[in-house]
């Protein structure tokens, strides 16, 4: 199999959970964006220089080479682990000439061991993304919780005490709430019910969802 010949084999998987496409590099931040997201979820790859219906546009400067760079190094916080290749392919079968020839990169990201890894935004501030299917989801609070508990030294006891019982309870009074709903129907301060929901989802007693919107929590079964 030759590079041209990879790279469309791995087009026509389409963009999913692991894959994305990128036409070009313009925004070093929004790069970031899906480097986060993958770091964060189940690793990944960007396929740099290919437009969304899989036509080979290429990279056209090393201006975006090196934001390339900039996004995993600079705009990444711890910064992500990424791995560059790059592939010099004919735009269509059998052309040969210079004129025909593009420049694709594959930027590779593993999961990462220290989550959550942050991209910084045009303001500077930190914001903590999940690959969900061909998307790039902003994390919520309780990510942020849950991924801070899994990595503290020796682990994180839950008692399952009367809030965590009452919390079960708002859980079970409807299924698929948003945080907000989840909050109301407690009747405890917000940053407690987020942690113990981190909780709950770790030990594996509710479970978190994405609607396509936001995010809502249920109660196991």
């Amino acid at each position: 199999m030759n590079d041209r010949q990879y790279l469309q084999s791995l087009i026509s998987e389409g963009e999913h959970q692991q894959q994305d496409f990128k036409y070009k590099v313009q925004d070093a931040c929004k790069l970031a964006r899906s480097v986060s997201a993958f770091a964060n979820t189940d690793g990944g790859r960007l396929l740099i220089g290919v437009r969304d219906d899989g036509h080979l546009s290429g990279v056209r400067s090393e201006e975006e080479i090196y934001m390339m760079h900039q996004a995993a190094y600079k705009y990444c916080q711890p910064a992500a682990s990424i791995k560059f290749d790059t592939y010099t392919v004919a735009a269509s079968p059998g052309s040969a000439t210079t004129r025909g020839l593009r420049t694709i990169v594959v930027a590779t990201v593993p999961p990462s061991a220290r989550k959550p890894v942050f991209a910084l935004d045009e303001a500077g501030r930190q914001r903590a993304y999940i690959r969900i299917a061909d998307e790039n989801i902003l994390a919520s609070p309780v990510h942020l919780i849950i991924w801070r508990e899994e990595s503290a030294a020796g682990g994180v006891l839950m008692p399952y005490d009367g809030a965590h019982q009452k919390l079960m309870a708002a859980l079970g009074a409807q299924p698929q709430q948003t945080l907000s709903q989840v909050v109301r129907r407690a009747a405890m301060p917000r940053p407690k019910v987020i942690t113990m929901l981190a909780r709950l989802i770790r030990y594996q007693l509710a479970t978190c969802h994405y609607d396509g919107h936001t995010f809502r929590f249920s109660q196991n079964a």
